[in-house]
């Protein structure tokens, strides 16, 4: 389960699970901008709020903080969190074009979350997944919903992606001869990769809740799955806010 820092979603989940926990926990840092002290003392009263004596994994929101001039200042700061027992593992949220593998070999971390997902497959072909593993780094998959622009079915698409709508009516297309639910495929694309540990999808409801574990439950499509995506150049100049916002 991941949390992000905002407080009041914290407070009403710690009370409604089972103790102990059931979850292994990610917790989400604050901007740096807030300083270094506010991080740590954000990602220390987040276990509080959730009730929790430690959590799994500690993510830098952003690899930017990371980046900047307060970036190893920050790092640092996690890892003594981890050090002491509050966290099992530390990492960032990235994008590929952070340099994840490049920021990977500076920093060392456990875990990195990278968006991945059917529509923009970069991060798979470029090979950013074989250096991580090389690395010896947890690669958490986000985003595979890809803003869910597979399951929009006659209504305007995002203004970003307008342009893009016969590529995404080809792509949906594919999966409806092969009769294979784009919830299906997306997910079976995600879990697939061998160098993903872990597969991170956002839901609003039980009902959503369940849907995406029949889904990742159903049988692996024979799918060509370089053939469901959207070209390379096309996937860069939609940008990654488009197809890889949180989902």
């Amino acid at each position: 389960m991941a949390s992000r820092p905002d407080g009041a979603g914290e407070g009403r989940r710690g009370p409604a699970w089972p103790v102990p926990s059931p979850f292994q926990v990610t917790v989400r840092t604050v901007p740096i901008a807030d300083g270094v002290d506010r991080v740590e003392a954000r990602a220390r009263r987040s276990l509080e709020r959730l009730g929790l004596p430690r959590g799994d994994t500690l993510l830098v929101q952003g690899a930017e903080d990371l980046a900047g001039a307060e970036g190893r200042a920050l790092w640092d700061r996690l890892e003594a969190l981890k050090a002491r027992g509050l966290y099992r593992r530390i990492g960032f949220r990235a994008g590929i074009e952070d340099g994840p593998a490049l920021l990977a070999r500076r920093f060392q971390p456990d875990v990195i979350e990278l968006p991945i997902n059917l529509l923009d497959q970069r991060i798979q072909h470029t090979g950013v997944l074989s250096e991580l593993a090389a690395l010896g780094v947890d690669v958490h998959a986000t985003s595979v919903f890809a803003n869910g622009l597979l399951f929009i079915s006659g209504e305007p698409l995002p203004p970003e992606m307008a342009g893009h709508a016969h590529a995404l009516s080809r792509i949906r297309r594919r999966l409806a001869e092969a009769r294979i639910d784009p919830m299906q495929a997306t997910l079976a694309y995600a879990m697939g990769l061998p160098e993903v540990s872990a597969v991170i999808a956002s839901v609003a409801s039980a009902a959503e809740l369940r849907a995406v574990v029949a889904a990742a439950n159903a049988p692996t499509p024979a799918l060509d799955w370089a053939t469901l995506q959207l070209e390379p150049a096309t996937a860069a100049a939609a940008g990654p806010r488009a197809i890889s916002s949180a989902a």
